[in-house]
């Protein structure tokens, strides 16, 4: 467990260098916000596993080959933003709130070598997720392990020290001109088709939400990126909700994602919950979001036994699709290379 040391708090005046904080966060945290457009330019932010990225300068997430919507948005609109807020994070002990807003690259034409880090970095961040799992399992669950990486190379980043989002942020830029390097080809073919039906009620997961927290608003800013934020507060409305935004961020109107989120320290059991709609700031200085819909999640919660059901029920749906994605990038499927120790 880090001690709050580990990460370092901005001098006073500036964010530290990149090097000295976002690599660190993205290794200790379990769980960021990861934010992406839509084709209609609609946010959506689900909580994933930050890494270091292996040149230092990159944060790398990841998603399954078989579900690879996070980084297929990312691949047709590379601005994407990264939000490191999660409150169940005890390993992160006074650290800072940030924002970063950044460049993907998105990393499938060598699906083999992707599955083999995305084992060997989980294995090393996230032990006690695997604790327990005889080999035979491991290698069944192909259909999850094999993944598709994320680049983000940042470009603006917002630090709210110690977490106090009462207070106003400090900014860094990166120099003019930083680019990030071409994602790989898209893929052959239409996308397949949804593994699941939309929810036809948003509210009884907003009922979970109320549960996990004050959630995380992610909006459109004025120069068309995602930004994601923890808000101070929440209150239900009977159309939504009316959220407080950090100091220190001017939130425009327009399409808007609420996501809420709670993970155990070893990441054995997991609620999230993303809900859609339309934000408008309010004249008192909080944001009423008018909920649509909510999107179908993934949540890991109660007995290890049903954990375990409702894992390997996720796995019954999404295995077909894993011949077929690597058909599509024109790779055979990846096998689950254990390593050795």
């Amino acid at each position: 467990m880090a001690a709050a040391s580990d990460v370092p708090e901005p001098r006073s005046g500036s964010v530290p260098d990149l090097p000295d904080l976002l690599p660190v966060l993205a290794r200790r945290a379990l769980v960021c916000e990861y934010a992406t457009l839509t084709g209609d330019g609609r946010p959506v932010t689900w909580p994933v596993t930050p890494y270091p990225g292996e040149d230092g300068a990159t944060v790398d997430v990841s998603t399954g080959l078989t579900y690879p919507a996070k980084a297929e948005r990312a691949r047709r609109e590379p601005r994407v933003a990264l939000l490191f807020s999660s409150t169940s994070d005890a390993e992160l002990p006074g650290a800072p709130t940030v924002s970063v807003q950044g460049l993907a690259t998105v990393r499938d034409s060598a699906l083999q070598a992707n599955t083999d880090r995305y084992l060997r970095q989980s294995l090393a961040k996230l032990p006690e997720a695997y604790k327990g799992m005889p080999p035979f399992l491991l290698r069944r669950l192909d259909w999850y392990l094999a993944r598709i990486w994320v680049q983000v190379t940042p470009l603006r980043v917002l630090s709210w020290p110690s977490g106090r989002l009462d207070q106003r942020p400090e900014s860094w830029q990166a120099p003019p001109g930083t680019a990030a390097p071409p994602s790989d080809p898209a893929p052959r073919g239409p996308s397949l088709p949804s593994r699941s039906e939309a929810p036809a009620d948003w509210r009884p997961f907003a009922d979970r939400a109320d549960r996990l927290g004050v959630p995380v608003l992610t909006v459109v800013d004025a120069d068309g990126w995602p930004l994601p934020v923890r808000c101070r507060s929440a209150e239900r409305a009977a159309d939504g909700y009316l959220l407080v935004p950090p100091t220190g961020v001017h939130l425009t109107g327009g399409p808007a994602c609420i996501t809420a989120h709670w993970h155990a320290p070893d990441m054995s059991q997991q609620e999230n919950v993303v809900l859609l709609g339309t934000a408008e700031p309010a004249d008192d200085g909080r944001v009423r979001v008018r909920v649509v819909r909510a999107l179908r999640d993934w949540s890991l919660t109660g007995s290890r036994l049903g954990r375990t059901l409702g894992f390997l029920a996720n796995g019954r749906t999404l295995r077909p699709r894993l011949q077929q994605e690597a058909m599509r990038r024109g790779q055979a499927p990846p096998a689950v290379n254990l390593p050795r120790s």
